[in-house]
């Protein structure tokens, strides 16, 4: 469980500070939090292997005249790039802090060497303007799916067919995801969702504050109104079990497995933060990626 201090000074104003007598720490993009480990609380084996080749990984980006400027992606390939054989390619939203706050390239590699994931590269995908892109935005869809993810297949092949390709968010990264695959149902043959945000006017007035609640909440209540969906994919999710997400994410699993949808929820004894999120990969997401691809 991560968490924070607020202070009020008695002369006025106030700050979060982490707990000065607990050392365990967290990193995330908006600096440090605290964490306090439960009894029985085990961080994955795979944490301590070693970290990918840099052979493994390049840095690169993708242009996109409907955002009107570069994304910058981060592709993980094992074994290197020296021979671009077509593979399944798993896209990630956030990408750039999953791999630094969450260890996800360092997970695949570990994985892959261990033949536990079949065949497989990444495109960590960095965002441009988070709040606007990643919340319900059509331009955003229309960016991913006709600009960034044709330049990936030539710069990072996959096999022909919408099954080789399997999109992954967390938060405003799997709403955005989940817009995406409802606005162009063949560009992913799954989706992997963390913690989506998921939000109803009903259950989340408290993110009432977002410039783009609702286009979020419209994006939601749309796909509630459906009684069918003629293009279901796999998908499979998770969320925190004390996150002010969960209610969220358990109606739209549900409401996603009454249209047809193959869903499975899980839920992991964590809030809305990057360790909740790493902790999940071994096993869901890495059963998931050989379920779909296996």
């Amino acid at each position: 469980m991560e968490y924070k201090f607020n202070l009020v000074h008695r002369k006025g104003g106030a700050e979060s500070v982490c707990d000065p007598a607990n050392p365990l720490r967290a990193p995330g993009p908006f600096g440090d939090k605290s964490v306090l480990e439960f009894p029985g609380y085990r961080r994955p084996e795979w944490l301590d292997d070693r970290r990918p080749s840099p052979d493994s990984v390049v840095e690169t980006s993708v242009e996109s005249a409907y955002l009107g400027g570069p994304i910058r992606v981060r592709l993980w390939r094992p074994g290197g790039w020296d021979e671009l054989k077509p593979l399944p390619t798993l896209v990630v939203h956030d990408g750039l802090e999953y791999d630094d706050y969450a260890n996800l390239v360092a997970m695949l590699d570990h994985m892959s060497a261990g033949s536990r994931l079949p065949p497989m590269q990444a495109a960590l995908l960095a965002p441009l303007d988070r709040s606007e892109h990643y919340s319900a935005s059509t331009a955003y869809s229309r960016a991913l799916v006709e600009e960034v993810l044709p330049q990936l297949a030539g710069i990072a092949p996959h096999p022909p067919g919408n099954r080789m390709c399997i999109g992954m968010g967390a938060s405003l990264g799997g709403l955005a995801m989940l817009h995406a695959h409802r606005l162009y149902p063949d560009a992913f043959g799954g989706l992997f969702l963390q913690s989506g945000s998921f939000f109803s006017e009903q259950v989340d007035v408290q993110e009432s504050w977002l410039g783009r609640f609702a286009e979020i909440t419209k994006f939601i209540e749309n796909i509630r109104a459906d009684t069918a969906w003629p293009h279901p994919i796999k998908i499979e999710m998770t969320c925190g079990s004390v996150e002010e997400n969960l209610l969220n994410n358990r109606s739209t699993a549900a409401t996603l497995a009454d249209q047809g949808y193959e869903v499975a929820f899980h839920e992991h004894p964590d809030g809305h933060n990057w360790v909740s999120w790493r902790d999940t990969f071994d096993p869901i997401l890495v059963d998931f990626l050989g379920a779909v691809w296996g």
